[in-house]
């Protein structure tokens, strides 16, 4: 899982923070680098294409490795691809170029979660889901210090390009990975199955004579099958739970577009910037992640998830400080610490919340939704960051993009209270 998890985090930054230093390294305005985070909207909308990727087999492929790895081995090449393309484009004179190499990687990233998600909730017991969800961000986080701090070292020794070829080769490890691991099982439901039946028969597709009837039988079952399950199991409270998953990472996500311009900006070296945000940021945010699990496992998922809901906006105001302060290394060690030790604790948080929410009958697609929810609205807000930092500067943008987060805590607060009253 923790491998699964490094080939699922690298090519995350690579089409976020350490592309937006990169563009802004070759004299980008603030204002393109926003707009070029709407890229990362592809992992927003792959609910899409999910219920695809959790029923249609791959020609060839999926008979002899199975659903999942067939999809996961087939996504992990196209991301390969994608960072190669980007390694012989250069900002200035092929940013266009750069741009549908970015989305060819975010659209193979963004299936390989779909398949990575799906893999974690089948392959083991819910209860041992805290600790997929660990091992899953340990190996995410590993990927990300590569994509974060090792692209810097490396684009500092050489070029962005050769960073972005060694990324490139990196995905070998999700590759050779995903051809040893088994297949999980695929377990499903009778009450899935009847809820299939039953919406079969009040559309009038008990009938599989006609190729049009087969596709609408098929697209009942893979599309329209989950999204009327979790709203039947949940009712009326389902739309408070999109809510809260559409909200909990506006704040992070937001300020996350902004962060390495930020730094650049503020005269820290890019061998700086990785030796504190992503090294020393690593450790953090693993210690983070660690105390998250154990306080799931402790005390339940909304408690947790309450703290961490109001960790991650509130420590925008550390940046506020950095942003209004003489900029020094130790200052930078200070911010970080909290960002990333909040980071970690929210996210192993909502990782436990979003697999509790779904039925194993329809993993992927409905994991699929939560997550792509997850990011959708934050990566469009996102989008206008550059525009923001522009107007307003950078320590206006850090307590705007925290005010982000206060829905989400409200949110959890409800919903905390309407548990305890159906316990009661």
């Amino acid at each position: 899982m923790s491998l699964l998890g490094f080939s699922a985090g690298l090519p995350f930054l690579l089409v976020f923070s350490t592309l937006s230093a990169w563009l802004r390294d070759s004299g980008l305005a603030l204002s393109t680098i926003g707009f070029f985070s709407w890229i990362g909207i592809t992992y927003s909308i792959k609910v899409f294409w999910a219920p695809v990727v959790d029923r249609t087999p791959i020609f060839f492929l999926t008979g002899r490795l199975g659903k999942r790895r067939s999809w996961m081995l087939s996504a992990q090449f196209l991301i390969a691809l994608g960072l190669a393309g980007m390694a012989m484009s250069d900002p200035q004179a092929h940013l266009q170029q750069i741009a549908i190499f970015a989305l060819l990687v975010a659209f193979g990233s963004a299936t390989q979660d779909i398949t990575i998600d799906a893999y974690r909730i089948e392959a083991v017991d819910r209860l041992l889901q805290g600790a997929m969800a660990a091992s899953y961000v340990f190996g995410y986080r590993v990927a990300l210090l590569v994509a974060g701090a090792g692209a810097f070292y490396i684009a500092a020794a050489q070029t962005w390009q050769h960073a972005y070829f060694t990324m490139a080769c990196l995905m070998g490890v999700g590759i050779i990975t995903t051809l040893v691991i088994a297949e999980p099982d695929h377990p499903v439901s009778a009450a899935a199955g009847d809820l299939e039946n039953e919406l079969g028969r009040k559309l009038g597709l008990e009938s599989n004579h006609h190729a049009l009837t087969r596709f609408a039988a098929w697209f009942t079952g893979a599309v329209v099958s989950p999204f009327v399950e979790f709203f039947r199991r949940n009712g009326l409270l389902a739309l408070v739970i999109l809510l809260l998953i559409g909200t909990f990472r506006l704040s992070d996500i937001t300020m996350g577009v902004m962060a390495n311009p930020f730094y650049l900006d503020l005269g820290f070296s890019k061998i700086e910037i990785a030796n504190v945000t992503k090294i020393f940021g690593f450790f953090m945010t693993i210690l983070g992640a660690g105390l998250g699990g154990i306080f799931v496992l402790r005390y339940g998922i909304y408690k947790p998830l309450m703290v961490g809901a109001i960790l991650v906006p509130v420590t925008n105001l550390f940046f506020v400080w950095l942003a209004m302060s003489d900029p020094d290394v130790v200052s930078l060690a200070v911010v970080i610490s909290m960002d990333n030790l909040s980071g970690g604790f929210a996210t192993s948080a909502f990782i436990a919340y979003l697999s509790s929410l779904t039925n194993t009958t329809y993993t992927a697609t409905q994991y699929a939704l939560f997550s792509s929810l997850m990011t959708l609205p934050a990566k469009i807000i996102g989008g206008f960051s550059g525009i923001v930092v522009e107007a307003a500067g950078y320590a206006y943008f850090f307590l705007y993009a925290g005010l982000l987060g206060a829905p989400a805590l409200l949110l959890i607060i409800y919903l905390m209270r309407k548990s305890a009253d159906d316990a009661d």
